[in-house]
C-alpha cells in the first residue's frame, strides 16, 4: 500500500488559490530527429488549410476584443 507523502501546500500569491505542481515531459526541440520531424510537419503543412486556421483564430480573437464575450 503506497504510503502517503507530505507535501508543503503552495499558494498563488495573487488569489491564494492552492496550487498542484505539474511535471510535463516534452521533445526537446534542439535535437536533430525532432528538428528533422517538425521540418517535415513543416514542409508537408498545406498553406490553404493554415490559412483557414489563422482566420479562424483572428476571427475569435477579434470576437472576443468587441466585448462579445461578458465574463460574470
Amino acid at each position: 500500500m503506497p504510503t502517503a507523502r507530505k507535501q508543503k501546500i503552495l499558494r498563488d500569491p495573487l488569489t491564494g488559490v492552492p496550487l498542484r505542481e505539474v511535471r510535463l515531459l516534452v521533445p526537446d526541440a534542439r535535437h536533430p530527429e525532432v528538428q528533422a520531424r517538425i521540418k517535415a510537419a513543416h514542409r508537408a503543412m498545406n498553406a490553404e488549410d493554415e490559412a483557414d486556421v489563422i482566420a479562424f483564430i483572428e476571427g475569435v480573437s477579434d470576437y472576443d476584443a468587441e466585448g462579445l464575450l461578458k465574463q460574470e
